[in-house]
């Protein structure tokens, strides 16, 4: 009989390369609701790059690390190449703890990979080119699913052919299991919009979104008519929205105005930290991952399982790449004595 886990991830594990410069100029674009800030770069010049930083990233990955450092069993699905990268990868969730048995091998695609650029000018938000890679051709069967009975399937980004077939896989077995599903949609999926992820969104327990991509999804399945779409800037309007549509609960983050959630109709705030920003890789991740693992120690506080979300990717903003900066359970259970 295997055991049980607390948490079995799905999604992508990607080899994180941050390079800094100072070289982009951010642009703001209010008008548009969905994009409202770009960086542009001198056509055909070569940027400089005086700090690069290597590391492990990707949505499957990243809240391993943080179910693992905070306590909880967790096994990983996801597809890597059979190259360094790969290897890399396979070490850096093995070194945690991480069952990786049903860690597929692409023999032809190479791993997955990130750039990430960032400013060195004192603004610490980026842009991230992806090469999706071998995460393309993760495909789940039941078997892969039987293999990892859970409490919760964590289910981040995911891309190419198969993720709507994947889907159906983790919901398929959660019903069969009573496992529970947290979301946190990737672009592709959410580029699906309402209509092509109903389904899914009535069958979701924990529906993580930041606020773009709430609005984004949002906008997929409402009628806008003659009304300018600035009112889905507020969260509490997203919040109702999204709800409606199916999900038990629905957690929305907001940057520096903190993260909101919706649960059995009670509306809940957690305010954010404040801590000298290094860098906003990989912030959501800690924030969804800490927020299902406070949920599952609390057995079932929102409020609680916020303030474990909000103290987590605090402190990731506080170190470069998207794992360094994860709390594990002592440090965590600390900061909170401060947090109110």
């Amino acid at each position: 009989m295997p055991q049980r886990f607390d948490v079995v991830t799905v999604g992508s594990v990607i080899r994180d390369v941050t390079m800094y410069t100072n070289q982009g100029i951010v642009f703001r674009t209010p008008e548009n609701i969905t994009t409202q800030r770009v960086i542009g770069f001198e056509y055909g010049a070569k940027v400089r790059v005086p700090q690069a930083h290597f590391g492990a990233g990707g949505g499957a990955g990243n809240s391993a690390v943080t179910f693992r450092k905070l306590g909880l069993r967790v096994a990983t699905i996801s597809r890597i190449g059979n190259d360094a990268e790969g290897a890399f990868l396979r070490g850096a969730l093995a070194q945690y703890g991480t069952d990786i048995t049903q860690l597929q091998v692409d023999r032809i695609m190479h791993t997955a990979m990130s750039t990430i650029v960032a400013s060195s000018r004192g603004e610490h938000d980026h842009v991230v080119f992806v090469y999706r890679g071998a995460t393309a051709g993760l495909r789940i069967d039941s078997a892969n699913l039987r293999a990892l009975p859970t409490r919760w399937y964590y289910v981040t980004a995911m891309c190419g052919n198969f993720w709507q077939h994947n889907l159906r896989q983790i919901f398929s077995a959660s019903v069969r299991s009573g496992a529970k599903v947290a979301w946190n949609p990737g672009g592709e999926q959410i580029s699906a919009g309402r209509r092509g992820l109903d389904k899914f969104l009535r069958q979701t327990d924990v529906l993580q979104l930041n606020k773009d991509e709430a609005i984004e999804l949002a906008l997929s399945g409402i009628k806008l008519g003659k009304r300018n779409p600035s009112f889905l800037n507020k969260p509490l309007y997203l919040l109702n929205i999204l709800s409606d549509w199916g999900p038990k609960c629905v957690v929305i983050t907001d940057g520096v105005h903190g993260a909101y959630a919706l649960y059995n109709g009670k509306v809940f705030h957690q305010k954010a930290l404040r801590r000298k920003e290094v860098d906003t890789t990989g912030v959501g991740d800690a924030f969804g991952s800490a927020f299902i693992a406070g949920l599952h120690v609390s057995k079932g506080s929102v409020a609680e399982a916020l303030r474990w979300g909000v103290v987590n990717s605090a402190n990731v903003l506080t170190e470069v790449g998207a794992q360094h900066g994860i709390l594990t359970r002592a440090e965590l259970m600390s900061q909170l004595k401060r947090v109110k």
